[in-house]
């Protein structure tokens, strides 16, 4: 019987939100969860360190947004930035992924799904969590 290990929390950290993706149990599938509607810093901290908390969480991923050419840029220096106070609000280990074409690839699917452009918005950080998180997982 496999054991099980804490669940990953993987965010994508966008102005307006943060997109949420949680791993199941045994680390093998991503499940997008309700993003998290941006107001201030603190309180986006507040609200991930209870979900750290309610869901388990042993390891967080955070999308790294490099630029194409694989150079890290100022969205870089301003996501190391916000998880460096998450690793000290939540006291978890803090692991950065490429996220270089996660929103490509979420936008591609959303699009092909029919869903409307009002509510691809919101669709598209959580489903760019979940490419994130599983690519991960699928890299274990």
């Amino acid at each position: 019987m496999q054991e099980l290990a804490p669940r990953i929390l993987a965010l994508d950290l966008g102005k307006k939100r943060i997109g949420l993706a949680l791993s199941d149990p045994l680390r093998v599938t991503a499940q997008g969860l309700p993003n998290i509607e941006r107001t201030n810093k603190r309180s986006d901290l507040a609200a991930l360190a209870r979900l750290v908390k309610e869901r388990e969480v042993g390891l967080i991923l955070m999308g790294n947004p490099i630029n194409m050419g694989g150079a890290e840029g100022r969205q870089s220096e301003w996501v190391r930035e916000f998880a460096a106070a998450l690793e000290r609000e939540t006291r978890l280990p803090i692991r950065f992924w490429d996220e270089r074409l996660t929103t490509v690839e979420a936008n591609r699917v959303l699009r092909s799904s029919g869903i409307s452009m009002g509510k691809r918005a919101a669709a598209v950080d959580r489903l760019s969590a979940v490419i994130l998180l599983q690519s991960y997982l699928d890299s274990l």
